[in-house]
């Protein structure tokens, strides 16, 4: 029996993704043992928020929005960090070959288990979008079989047939038990959620806000084979 930990490879566009939106999937595979790799293709320079009152400026930011995912990670559990210097809010204007070579480098180097990234569509932002589409095309470069998910904003994906999807091309992934680490790591992006009063009031009263699962959309062949509550 391999005695190999199972590999999770996260590929988003900025700090606080990681947290805000899947913090409490990190942290359960995490916390069951998964090597967790996350890749942030900016430092999120460009962000409005600036601390409350505003603390911080275009020089500041990116140094300050580092150290904050460093302290998220340590929250999450995620092991290995990796960032790509590209300047916040152009990821979309990237050489989309050399990004998606970059990202196929980490994909044979990690030979995750699992990839997550954004929606190449619905991702919300340019940044996203870019940032899951070179994930997609680099994938496709490693012809590895590799279960790929799309993270998902909220429980937007509830009733995903709203969206077009079934409940089978779904992950439903239930987070319960690991809202402290979640908020922990909201609380570590400090910068960015000191104006929302809510993020700092007495823990209970905060994880009241986050949903008891976060779901995912089945990206590829390999994720649609498993099964509809697990990644793995």
């Amino acid at each position: 029996m391999s005695t190999e930990p199972r590999k999770l490879l996260a590929v988003f566009a900025h700090p606080d993704d990681e947290s805000f939106i899947c913090g409490g999937t990190l942290a359960k595979y995490a916390d069951s043992g998964v090597e967790i790799t996350l890749v942030s293709a900016t430092r999120g320079e460009m962000g409005r928020r600036m601390g409350n009152p505003p603390y911080l400026n275009r020089e500041t930011m990116a140094a300050a929005r580092e150290q904050e995912l460093r302290e998220a990670c340590e929250c999450l559990g995620v092991k290995h960090l990796h960032f790509f210097d590209i300047r916040d809010k152009t990821v979309e204007f990237a050489d989309p070959d050399q990004l998606a070579n970059r990202i196929a480098g980490f994909i044979r180097e990690i030979n995750p288990d699992a990839i997550l990234t954004f929606h190449e569509k619905w991702g919300g932002h340019p940044d996203h979008c870019a940032i899951g589409k070179a994930t997609i095309e680099a994938l496709a470069r490693t012809g590895l079989a590799i279960a790929l998910y799309f993270i998902s904003f909220g429980d937007s994906l509830a009733y995903p047939e709203a969206y077009g999807y079934t409940q089978e091309e779904i992950a439903r992934i239930d987070v319960s038990r690991y809202k402290k680490a979640k908020l922990a790591a909201f609380r570590a992006h400090r910068c960015q959620t000191e104006i929302d009063e809510w993020v700092w009031l007495p823990d209970r009263q905060a994880m009241s806000r986050f949903g008891d699962h976060e779901y995912f959309i089945k990206g590829n062949k390999e994720a649609l084979k498993l099964g509809k509550a697990d990644l793995f």
